[in-house]
């Protein structure tokens, strides 16, 4: 199973470090970059209606999934109070800093950033690992979903720290090491939480249907939304998500 794992993870890994390098040559205008975002969100947003949520509800095991979903939502706030306390203190040391070289200043704007990023791509490796927990088909939706979501991070990453004064070069590096921590995730999720059962296993799948909503509303299409919108943006959306579905039908027996 490990194995398997692995090989899926790496289309994240692939298509974040792929959207950086492409972002750090020629960064996507506003429109295209949104409409990316709607159709990642409507991918994940997919992958979890199809595959998660209803394995959630025929384990049949309310309390253990309202832990577990409880778990995910508060981590998920609580890596939102941090990366915004980790960008005010960084606005406050560039204020408060005169005498600091561009790139030391560069350096200190950008570090909050890679910081939640890097967690953030951690826990969607370790989403890899619980779906594959879940089921195999489970599993190859969710890596799907997170290589499109990690190639608009990997996209706005590369961009951010261009605007931010970071070279080319160590962009292209910052965001391809934090592409190497979905495969890390997906490595932890499976061997800590693959051998689970009963109600430990609901509450790890109601995490991750928690974190997987986190991801879609409050991440991907907030920042979907920060530019003015046009029909077709917003449509790829329901392209993404009728896409996965399509996928998932095709995937599934007859009768299955």
């Amino acid at each position: 199973m490990l194995t398997t794992v692995l090989l899926y993870a790496l289309a994240p890994v692939a298509t974040m470090a792929l959207g950086g390098l492409i972002a750090a040559f020629r960064t996507p205008g506003p429109k295209l970059g949104s409409a990316i975002q709607h159709f990642a969100a409507g991918v994940v947003f997919a992958a979890l209606a199809v595959e998660i949520l209803p394995d959630v509800v025929h384990r049949d095991a309310p309390l253990a999934s309202l832990g577990g979903f409880a778990a995910g939502v508060l981590l998920m706030l609580g890596l939102r109070v941090a990366g915004r306390r980790l960008e005010g203190e960084e606005g406050r040391n560039k204020d408060q800093s005169e005498g600091s070289t561009p790139s030391t200043d560069a350096g200190r704007r950008s570090l909050g950033m890679v910081l939640v990023v890097g967690t953030d791509v951690l826990i969607d490796g370790v989403l890899i690992g619980i779906a594959f927990a879940a089921g195999a088909k489970a599993g190859v939706l969710i890596a799907i979903a997170l290589a499109i979501e990690l190639l608009s991070l990997g996209l706005a990453t590369s961009a951010a720290l261009g605007k931010g004064g970071i070279s080319r070069t160590r962009s292209i590096l910052t965001t391809a090491g934090l592409a190497l921590l979905p495969l890390v995730g997906a490595i932890a999720g499976t061997l800590l939480l693959g051998d689970l059962s009963g109600g430990w296993m609901e509450a790890v799948l109601a995490f991750a249907a928690a974190t997987l909503l986190y991801l879609v509303t409050e991440e991907l299409l907030v920042e979907a939304h920060a530019v003015p919108e046009a029909p077709w943006m917003t449509a790829m959306f329901f392209v993404g998500f009728v896409i996965l579905l399509l996928i998932d039908m095709v995937g599934s027996p007859p009768g299955g």
